[in-house]
C-alpha cells in the first residue's frame, strides 16, 4: 500500500516539474514570439545635437540714435511723430533761420570789404615799386605788411562765411538712418538752446536692428561657438520658425535661481517686421552631430511611463528598461539601458509583457 502511494506522489511531482519546465518565462516567450523572431543589435549612428533654452529678442546696443539740434532757435516745423518711419536724409524738423541768415549776410559783407582792402594794398605796393622816386625801407616794409595782413583777413572772412553757411544748414535737421521714430521730445514753437549740449528732438530705432539673446547654462556653454546655426520661435508667433547665427558669447555670466547662465548673442536672418524687442523666444542651438545608440522604433515597448526592450542575456530573454532620446526617422536614440553588443528582439509585441525585467 505504501509503495502505491509513493508511486503516485512521484508521478505528481514529475508532472509538476515538467509543467514548470514547459512554462518558464523564457520558454513561454519563445512560444509567444514564434520561430520567426528576428534578433538585432543596436547600431551606432550620428544624431544632431542641440541645446534648447529660452531667450529674448532685444535691440542692438547701437540701434538707437538720438537726433538733436546743433543750433539754437525756435522750432519752426516738426515733420515727424511717434511711430513714423523715416529714411536717411528725410527732414525731421526745421529751426527758424532769421538770425542765422543775418549772420551769413554779415560774414559775406565782411568778406567783400576784405577783398577791397586787399586789392588796395596790392595797388599801393605796385605803385611804389613802379615809381622812379626811391622810398625808405620802412615804407616798403609797411606796404608789404599791409598786403599780408589784408590777405590774412580775407582768408579769415572766407572761413567765417563757410562756417556761417554750415551753421545755417544745421537749421534743417535730417534723419541720419532708416528707422522708426520711437519718441519725440519737442514741438513746434518751442525754443531750443544748443549752447552746452545738443537737445534731443527725436529718438530713432534703426530698421532690423534686433538680435537674439539666449541664456545657456554653464554645463552646455562649452559646446557653443561662433557661427553655429540657431532656430527660434516667439511666444507671439509660435508657428513661425526664425533663423539666426551665433555671433558671440558674453564673457560675464548671469545667475538665475542659483544657475550660472551665459548670454549667447545671435544675429537674426531676415527679421520680420512683426518681431519686436523684448519678445520671449524658445531657442534651439545646433551644436553639431554626436555619437548615439539607435534601435528601431518597433523594438521599444511602452508600459505606462516605462519603456523597455527585450534582450537576450545568459541564454534567456528578459525585459530591459531603457531611457530613450530623440527620434531619427524609423530609429530612436537609446540614452541608457542597452549597448551595441546587446541582442534584442526587433518586434517584441504584447505577448512578452510577462517577462522578468531588468533595470537601466
Amino acid at each position: 500500500m505504501w509503495s502505491g502511494i509513493l508511486l503516485v506522489s512521484a508521478v505528481v511531482a514529475g508532472g509538476a516539474t515538467l509543467a514548470t519546465g514547459l512554462w518558464s518565462p523564457s520558454r513561454r516567450s519563445a512560444a509567444a514570439t514564434g520561430s520567426a523572431a528576428e534578433w538585432i543589435s543596436p547600431r551606432v549612428g550620428q544624431q544632431p545635437a542641440t541645446i534648447t533654452t529660452t531667450g529674448n529678442v532685444r535691440l542692438r546696443s547701437n540701434a538707437i540714435v538720438r537726433v538733436g539740434s546743433q543750433v539754437s532757435g525756435v522750432v519752426r516745423a516738426l515733420r515727424v511723430s511717434v511711430g513714423a518711419h523715416v529714411r536717411r536724409g528725410d527732414i525731421i524738423a526745421e529751426i527758424d533761420t532769421t538770425l542765422l541768415d543775418a549772420k551769413v549776410a554779415q560774414t559775406e559783407a565782411q568778406l567783400r570789404l576784405d577783398e577791397v582792402v586787399l586789392e588796395k594794398a596790392r595797388m599801393d605796393r605796385k605803385r611804389i615799386a613802379g615809381a622812379l622816386l626811391s622810398v625808405s625801407r620802412q615804407t616798403a616794409d609797411d606796404l608789404l605788411w599791409a598786403e599780408k595782413s589784408a590777405e590774412a583777413r580775407l582768408v579769415k572772412s572766407e572761413t567765417d562765411v563757410s562756417e556761417a553757411k554750415k551753421e545755417r544748414s544745421y537749421a534743417t535737421i535730417r534723419a541720419p538712418i532708416d528707422g522708426i521714430v520711437a519718441s519725440v521730445s519737442t514741438q513746434e514753437g518751442e525754443t531750443v538752446a544748443a549752447s552746452f549740449a545738443a537737445p534731443t528732438f527725436v529718438t530713432i530705432v534703426q530698421d532690423h536692428a534686433v538680435e537674439l539673446s539666449a541664456m545657456v547654462d554653464e554645463t552646455d556653454i562649452g559646446h557653443v561657438s561662433r557661427g553655429m546655426p540657431v532656430e527660434f520661435t516667439t511666444e507671439a508667433f509660435p508657428a513661425d520658425t526664425l533663423h539666426a547665427v551665433v555671433r558671440r558669447i558674453d564673457p560675464t555670466a548671469t545667475i538665475i535661481s542659483g544657475v550660472v547662465n551665459y548670454p549667447v548673442i545671435c544675429d537674426i536672418e531676415e527679421t520680420p517686421t512683426e518681431i519686436r524687442p523684448d519678445m520671449t523666444a524658445n531657442v534651439s542651438i545646433a551644436t553639431g552631430p554626436r555619437r548615439v545608440v539607435l534601435v528601431p522604433v518597433e523594438s521599444v515597448v511602452s508600459s505606462g511611463s516605462e519603456r523597455y526592450v527585450v534582450v537576450s542575456r545568459g541564454g534567456a530573454m528578459r525585459r530591459q528598461v531603457v531611457v530613450t532620446g530623440a527620434r531619427n526617422g524609423n530609429d530612436v536614440e537609446i540614452i541608457s539601458g542597452v549597448v551595441p553588443a546587446d541582442r534584442l528582439l526587433r518586434q517584441p509585441g504584447a505577448a512578452v509583457t510577462h517577462l522578468s525585467g531588468g533595470s537601466s
